[in-house]
């Protein structure tokens, strides 16, 4: 009997171990974050630095007790961090995710990732101020992206596997071809782009128009006095006209070369990330998309605003 009751303690005193233990990992592993305080660690399409940057002064300004550490990178990267990155739980990209994406993700989790658009953009096309070659079809863009049309000329991208840019020409223009590597040239970042192309009069650029879109901003401004701006042929319009790439062309889809931008978020509660995509997708975010001329995804009246194309010119 007296075994029996030493037996008896011995396994409660156990079990009420095993039970301060889990109680304590619970509380290692409870969220202490909220939208109003705490920090996360968020990763960021690069193309859309600039607007990023604005969105998450405006929220930590707005909520003191928060930090977003933004780390810009190439969308593969992003996506990267997304899945195998245990610290990050939400990424800005232009796509959302494909459904063996979402499987994964849920196989993982056991809940559902979310993803939606927040805002719209697109590619922009940039040439030397000196190249008279100012109007560009989208199958004209194929036939020099491929080799097919003067080779001469050199087709510059921020990287050639691994950004949101390329992936998008590969999808929207290419549509199953393969860049002619020996005319494309990969440069590291959207600066470069810019530095190339005000450096080689041959030379046709593509990059983000958050990059160069808003003619309030002085440093968007100076890269736009690098370079001109190219004319798309919309295909879908009556008379085929060739168009800039403007807000109002941006939210009509007038403007051939428009993507999305979303986000990504495996987070599962009310944190921090919850509350920055809340503040992304509703009036305070959107006035800012639309401030930097993206296309916000909210019913505001749009500005129609000549994009002045050689801004050194009064």
């Amino acid at each position: 009997m007296k075994i029996n009751k030493l037996i008896l303690v011995f396994l409660s005193f156990i079990h009420f171990f095993v039970f301060i233990s889990c109680n304590e990992d619970v509380k290692k592993t409870k969220p202490t974050d909220t939208p109003k305080s705490g920090t996360i660690d968020i990763s960021v399409d690069e193309s859309f630095e600039p607007v990023m940057k604005e969105q998450i002064t405006m929220y930590e300004a707005s909520n003191p007790g928060t930090k977003i550490n933004a780390h810009y990178k190439s969308e593969a990267d992003c996506l990267k961090d997304y899945f195998k990155d245990s610290i990050n739980r939400l990424i800005i990209i232009t796509r959302g995710l494909k459904p063996n994406e979402e499987k994964y993700m849920f196989d993982s989790l056991g809940f559902n990732p979310a993803w939606n658009e927040i805002a719209t953009d697109a590619i922009a096309v940039i040439i030397n101020k000196n190249n008279t070659d100012t109007f560009f079809s989208l199958d004209n863009l194929k036939q020099r992206l491929i080799g097919k049309f003067k080779r001469e000329q050199t087709l510059v991208f921020d990287g050639l596997n691994r950004t949101s840019t390329v992936r998008f020409i590969q999808d929207s223009i290419l549509k199953g071809n393969n860049f002619d590597t020996s005319v494309v040239k990969a440069v590291k970042n959207s600066d470069e782009v810019f530095d190339y192309i005000a450096t080689h009069q041959n030379a046709i650029g593509f990059v983000g128009i958050n990059r160069i879109g808003n003619p309030e901003d002085a440093k968007q401004l100076a890269l736009l006095k690098k370079v001109k701006i190219a004319l798309i042929q919309c295909d879908l319009c009556d008379k085929k006209p060739f168009i800039l790439p403007t807000q109002q062309s941006i939210l009509n889809r007038r403007y051939p070369l428009v993507r999305g931008l979303y986000y990504i978020s495996k987070e599962n509660y009310t944190g921090l990330g919850s509350g920055f995509i809340a503040f992304l997708k509703y009036e305070r975010g959107q006035l800012i998309f639309r401030r930097s001329y993206l296309g916000p995804i909210m019913n505001f009246n749009v500005r129609n605003v000549n994009l002045n194309r050689n801004p050194e010119k009064k």
